[in-house]
Order: structure tokens, then sequence, then C-alpha cells
């Protein structure tokens, strides 16, 4: 008699999350001790520029898409999009792979900055940082875990509490805030939230897109 026998299913290697994480912090070294006329520089070179009305998107302006989310403003600006990376890029790199997870972010994050660039009134302004891609990767995660549960703290008197909230909840009051700021003002405090929409609503769809082929993709790792 014939028995069958289940195949192990064989862990997936997660590169691509610690690849840009190393690209990221990198890119911000360097940039950080370059003289702070050289960064100027480097901002007007890299940086994604609202040239105003009737903006062209040439090939230089396409590719400063993306490089605009290698540079980041500072410290606080690049930390909390590393953390993010993290939380939300490392299980969506689970489940669709590494390529794809690369596809994400630099797309959710060009088409971020495009619609940065198309709605911010103020010509010349620069816009730089990876925000608009973690807003793809939080998308994405909402769309491939939707009764998935996330970890807060929450200050009670004084004490912390940790306790577990569901994602969509958590994700849907984050991305209110987004548009509601991006409603105040398109720059409300210096941050280009119209990114922040724009990259989520990609992370939706690109997650909706992939879903055939995500599954396709965890059969074969679990061996049916």
């Amino acid at each position: 008699m014939f028995v069958s026998l289940p195949r192990r299913q064989r862990p997936s290697l997660r590169w691509a999350c610690p690849l840009l994480f190393g690209l990221l912090w990198l890119a911000f070294f360097w940039y950080s001790t370059r003289p702070p006329a050289y960064q100027q520089v480097l901002l007007q070179a890299w940086g994604a520029l609202d040239g105003g009305p009737g903006t062209r998107l040439d090939l230089q302006a396409v590719l400063r898409l993306f490089t605009a989310l290698f540079l980041h403003a500072g410290w606080a600006h690049l930390l909390g999009n590393l953390v993010f990376l993290l939380i939300f890029g490392l299980p969506a790199e689970k489940a669709i792979g590494p390529w794809r997870l690369l596809l994400l972010f630099l797309l959710g994050g060009a088409v971020a900055n495009l619609a940065a660039v198309l709605l911010l009134p103020e010509p010349g302004r620069v816009i730089i940082g990876a925000s608009g891609a973690i807003s793809a990767l939080i998308g994405a995660y909402l769309a491939l875990f939707p009764r998935a549960r996330l970890g807060v703290v929450l200050p009670l008197g004084l004490f912390l509490e940790f306790v577990r909230a569901p994602a969509s909840l958590l994700i849907g009051i984050w991305a209110l805030l987004q548009v509601v700021f991006a409603y105040i003002g398109p720059a409300f405090g210096m941050v280009a939230w119209a990114a922040h929409v724009a990259g989520f609503l990609f992370g939706v769809v690109f997650a909706l897109l992939v879903r055939r082929a995500v599954e396709r993709r965890l059969r074969r790792q679990k061996g049916f």
C-alpha cells in the first residue's frame, strides 16, 4: 500500500524588504554626510520637483519620481518609514514574493510622488521620502490580510497597556486621517498627504490584481 506523504513547506527567502531597508539607510547616511550646499544640489537632482501648471513629465522627471524615494529630510522621517517597512512589508513579501514586493514599493512610490507633484500648488517644491511607497505597502497589507490584528501600546494613566486590535480598524483610521489632512491642506504640516492617499489606493488595487497569482504561489509552497 502506498501512502501519500505531504511535502514540507519550504520557507521562502525574504530579501526585498532587507534590501530596501539597507538601501534607504545607506542613501540617507550618504546624503546626510554631504556638505549642506551639495545636499541642496542632490535635492534638486533627485527629488520629485513640482514645476507648477503645465509641468512636462520627460524622462528625467519620471526617473526623479523613483530616486526621490531614497532621500529623507531627517532621522525621524527615515526611521518612521523603516519601522513601517518592516511591519507591513515583511508579511506582504511573504505572501506576494520579493519581486512583486519590489514592484509594489517602486511603482507605488512613484505614483504617490506623481500625485503630490500634480496636486501641490507650490511650484518649485521638492518632494522626497519613501512615505508614499510605505503607504502602498499598508494598502496592500490591508487587502491581503483584512482579518489580521496589530499590536498597539496604549497609555492608560501611569501605565502602558499592550493590546491587539483589528488591522482594518487601525489602518482605516490612519487612511481617514490622511484624507482629512490632504483636504485641510495639500502640504499640511509640510507633509505631502496626497502622496500617502495615492500610495495607499495603489497598494490596495495592486494586491487585488495579483491575488490569484498569490494564491497559486502559496499553493505551490504548500506542495498542493
